[in-house]
């Protein structure tokens, strides 16, 4: 039994029919019923016809005008980084670490829910809420509240060593045992609030990213050569670079089994007692630890004489000794140039300033007052000296106090000295198996970290922090930090396939994959919106499975 539609008069009606063969075998059909003309049948008008027919059949009804819709919700992004969360194997470490009969939370899922928000939608913990409305989270649970997703927190903070030493534990098949070159650099994070806490982590200090003083926290970060952030730690806001080196380097030998630790550090990390420091870690439990660290030259004053007697090659490079290690300098002629020119000019710029603070004053002695205040010795004095410390040159331009007119000089060998460290790197290092060359390249490297740094504060939004506690400031840090991880995995997947594509725009690309949920009379339906051949291509060079 079937329909069919006839033609009679120009009008087209439809028909239910059944078709039998006679005794000799020849198709017969017979009409069971005239359903009436196609023009005149309503929508849904036949709606109770297919229905019974359906219960007849023993189907489920299934009409049109019984399928609902429930709102999209974004699945591409989110199941491919819980894919490289299982891969890394966090979902197994965190399940262990964070494991209490009392925990009536799925800890490991609210923390992983924090991780991905950080990388897909950046917001507040409330934010994070608003965003799994929208998403299709796999293994979540059914609710989830403001108050779980800070209680996972807590939870994180409650087993801290426990958690990192786990998560660790699962990067360790990473890293290289018999050589680890790691690189370590501090950045400062934002913070709101000012109340104060007991064991504040907000402490006042030059902040990096308003380049003035902010309530903030320090946060380092420490990753290998090929960019894997092995580990981080949170300081006070108001701790000096030099004092964090040497508990960074103690938690690095004991998380990760490596032979020989190359350090690779910048210039707010180097002083004498962190040279000391280190060259007494060197054997320690039969490991070696070597570090190449530049040096702030221009701080060390007997610097001045090693740099005058240096002669470079024809790369630019030279090498001496300092503090009884390999002193490594590498000279840019044009860089040397604009630096000195740049001094100059703001120097002559000052000094027009002056002559013309001068001539003012000459003028008036002269009886040629302009209208307004006169203009005295000291007030002139007053604005130069502010001119010349707003521009950072008291080094060079010394305005004379104790003149009874106003004057001022130029301190030529100072400004010499400074010309002498123009274009000029300086690195420390411990290292004998490697060229001036390969230092100066595995410095330059450090470049990655603050590009890591870049992420954690524009994609991921590590700043500004809301939290007031010291365990919540700490658990968003390693939220973040966890972040960080996965971008940067994603980041190593799709170089080594040779992909172009940043994993910002990867995420963007695959949250374009949707999951849909449609109702059909008793029937509920899932499925996933088409994959492209660019969004096939991304799972494929990040060796992930294909969204079923």
């Amino acid at each position: 039994m079937y329909t069919r539609i006839t033609e009679s008069g120009g009008r087209r009606y439809l028909q239910l029919v059944e078709g039998h063969r006679d005794e000799a075998g020849k198709v017969r059909i017979k009409v069971v019923a005239n359903l009436g003309r196609l023009d005149k049948i309503k929508p849904g008008k036949l709606d109770p016809l297919i229905n019974g027919l359906n219960r007849a059949a023993g189907r489920l009804e299934n009409t049109a005008s019984d399928v609902t819709y429930e709102s999209s919700l974004g699945y591409g992004d989110v199941f491919a980084l819980h894919e490289i969360w299982k891969d890394l194997g966090f979902d197994r470490a965190l399940n262990r670490a964070l494991r209490s009969g009392r925990r009536e939370i799925d800890a490991e899922a609210l923390v992983r829910a924090m991780v991905f928000n950080r990388l897909c939608a950046p917001d507040s913990k409330l934010g994070c809420l608003r965003w799994l409305e929208t998403v299709a989270m796999p293994a979540m649970p059914e609710t989830v509240t403001h108050q779980h997703l800070l209680r996972a927190m807590d939870a994180l903070m409650d087993h801290a060593d426990v958690v990192e030493g786990a998560l660790a534990k699962q990067r360790r098949p990473l890293v290289d045992r018999d050589l680890a070159v790691v690189f370590y650099d501090l950045t400062t994070v934002r913070i709101h609030g000012e109340g104060r806490v007991e064991d504040d982590l907000r402490g006042f200090g030059m902040n990096k990213e308003t380049g003035g003083i902010a309530r903030q926290f320090v946060l380092g970060v420490v990753q290998t050569a090929d960019g894997l952030p092995l580990l981080h730690t949170v300081h006070p806001g108001n701790m000096a670079e030099t004092k964090t080196l040497q508990g960074m380097l103690e938690t690095v030998l004991k998380r990760f089994p490596v032979q020989r630790v190359v350090l690779v550090a910048d210039r707010g990390l180097l002083s004498m007692d962190n040279i000391g420091e280190l060259t007494a870690q060197a054997d320690r439990d039969g490991r070696r630890l070597e570090f190449i660290l530049a040096v702030p030259a221009r701080r060390y004053a007997e610097l001045a004489e090693t740099f005058q007697g240096l002669a470079f090659d024809a790369d630019g490079l030279a090498e001496s000794t300092f503090a009884g290690h390999r002193l490594i300098v590498a000279h840019d002629p044009l860089r040397a140039a604009e630096q000195s020119d740049r001094r100059r000019a703001r120097i002559r710029e000052l000094e027009e300033m002056g002559e013309r603070l001068a001539g003012k004053l000459d003028g008036q002695d002269a009886g040629q007052t302009a209208r307004g205040r006169r203009a005295s010795d000291r007030g002139s004095y007053s604005r130069f000296a502010k001119a010349v410390a707003e521009a950072e040159l008291t080094r060079f331009i010394k305005p004379d106090l104790q003149a009874d007119l106003f004057s001022w000089s130029l301190d030529e060998a100072t400004i010499a000295r400074a010309e002498l460290f123009d274009g000029k790197l300086a690195l420390l290092t411990n290292v004998s198996g490697i060229t001036p060359a390969e230092a100066v390249a595995r410095y330059k490297s450090l470049a990655d970290i603050e590009r890591g740094f870049r992420v954690l504060k524009s994609d991921i939004e590590i700043a500004p922090v809301h939290h007031r506690l010291p365990e919540r400031i700490q658990a968003h840090a390693l939220i973040c930090f966890l972040a960080l991880v996965l971008y940067r995995v994603m980041r190593m997947r799709l170089k080594a396939k040779g992909h172009s594509a940043s994993p910002r725009t990867a995420l963007d690309l695959l949250a374009r994959i949707q999951k849909h949920t449609a109702h059909a009379g008793n029937r509920t339906l899932h499925g996933i919106s088409r994959t492209t051949p660019e969004q096939l291509d991304l799972f494929e060079a990040m060796d992930l499975p294909k969204p079923a």
